[in-house]
C-alpha cells in the first residue's frame, strides 16, 4: 500500500489544507499561523462531524434528516458564537457529489466570515468535488503531498487538523508515512502548547479504521505536548484514554447508527490545562442534551 496516494489527473487544488479564516472565505492556514486567540488563557471552539449533507434536503436515514440536523447546529453556533469551529469529515452524504458541498456551503452561511471553520475530509468526501465548490478561495500551500494538513493556533491549545482519507467510499482511513512524518517534524520544532490532534477516522483494530494507528500513537506517546485526540466516523460520542492521551469520539451531526447515540456536536471550553465538553443533542438520544464532561491534560 503507497504512504502518499496519488489520483490520475489530480490537480493542484487537491494538494491544499483547507480552514474558513476570520476574515471569511477558504484559505490556507499555515503550520505557525495564527487565529488571533494567541493571548487567549481560555477558548470555546464547536467540535462536529459527519455531517452527511446530500443534494436533495429531504435526504434521510433511520429517520434522520442530515440537511435539518446541520441546519439546527449552524443555527445554535450562529446565536452563540465560539471561537471558532471544527468539523472531522464525512462532510458530503456518500461519494462527495457537487450538489452535497453546495448545500454543506450554503448551510453554514450563518457563520461564514464570523470565525474560523477548519475542515476535515472523510471516507465519503471527495477532495476534488469540495475544492472544486471552494475553489475561489483555496490557498496553494502543500506539507504533505496529496494530504490536507491544517495546524491552527487557538490561544492556549494548538490545534492539528490531520488528512485521513484514503479513498471516497471505502471505510478504511490511512495518514501515511509521509503525513506522520511531517507531523513528527513538526512537534519536535513546535514550543510545548498543548496540541489536539484531529482527523476523521476511529482508533481500532477493524478493517474500516485508521489503518495505521499503531506507526501514529507510536509516535506521539512519547511527545508530552500531544493531549488529545478528536475524531468522528463512528457515529457514537464517547471519550476514553490511551497512555494519558485522551480520546474524544465526536458524534455525527447528521444520524446514528443505534437508539442509545446522540446525533449532535459538541461545544469544548479548553485551557492549558484540559478541557470542558458540553454536549448538544439534536436527535437520537436527546437525554444525552447537556451532558459535560471534564478532561485534564497529561503532564
Amino acid at each position: 500500500m503507497s504512504d502518499v496516494l496519488s489520483h490520475s489527473g489530480m490537480s493542484r487544488r487537491q494538494f491544499l489544507h483547507v480552514s474558513l479564516t476570520v476574515a471569511g472565505g477558504l484559505a490556507v492556514l499555515a503550520p505557525r499561523q495564527a487565529c488571533a486567540q494567541s493571548d487567549r488563557k481560555e477558548v470555546r471552539w464547536a467540535f462536529l462531524s459527519d455531517t452527511h449533507i446530500a443534494a436533495d434536503p429531504e435526504n434521510n436515514y433511520r429517520g434522520f434528516y442530515p440537511y435539518r440536523n446541520f441546519e439546527k447546529a449552524v443555527s445554535q453556533l450562529a446565536a452563540d458564537l465560539p471561537d471558532g469551529v471544527v468539523i472531522t469529515g464525512d462532510l458530503a452524504r456518500l461519494t462527495g457529489q457537487m450538489g452535497d458541498y453546495e448545500n454543506f456551503r450554503k448551510l453554514l452561511t450563518p457563520v461564514l466570515g464570523k470565525r474560523p471553520i477548519c475542515l476535515a475530509l472523510g471516507n465519503h468526501d471527495d477532495r476534488a468535488v469540495f475544492l472544486d465548490v471552494f475553489e475561489d478561495h483555496v490557498g496553494r500551500a502543500k506539507p504533505v503531498n496529496g494530504k490536507h494538513v491544517v495546524a491552527v493556533e487557538a490561544g492556549p491549545v494548538r490545534f492539528v487538523l490531520l488528512d485521513s482519507l484514503f479513498a471516497t467510499n471505502q471505510t478504511m482511513g490511512l495518514l501515511g508515512k509521509a503525513q506522520r512524518s511531517w507531523l513528527q517534524a513538526y512537534l519536535s520544532e513546535s514550543d510545548d502548547k498543548p496540541v489536539i490532534l484531529f482527523f476523521h477516522h476511529t482508533l481500532g483494530d477493524g478493517d474500516g479504521d485508521l489503518l495505521d494507528v499503531m506507526w501514529l500513537f507510536d509516535l506521539v506517546k512519547p511527545i508530552r505536548k500531544v493531549k488529545a485526540v478528536v475524531y468522528g466516523h463512528s457515529h457514537e460520542y464517547k471519550t476514553s484514554e490511551l497512555d494519558g492521551i485522551h480520546l474524544i469520539n465526536i458524534p455525527a451531526t447528521a444520524y446514528t447508527f443505534n437508539d442509545r447515540e446522540p446525533a449532535g456536536w459538541v461545544e469544548a471550553k479548553l485551557t492549558a490545562d484540559g478541557g470542558q465538553f458540553l454536549l448538544h443533542a439534536l436527535a437520537g438520544n436527546t437525554q444525552l442534551d447537556g451532558r459535560i464532561e471534564g478532561l485534564r491534560w497529561r503532564s
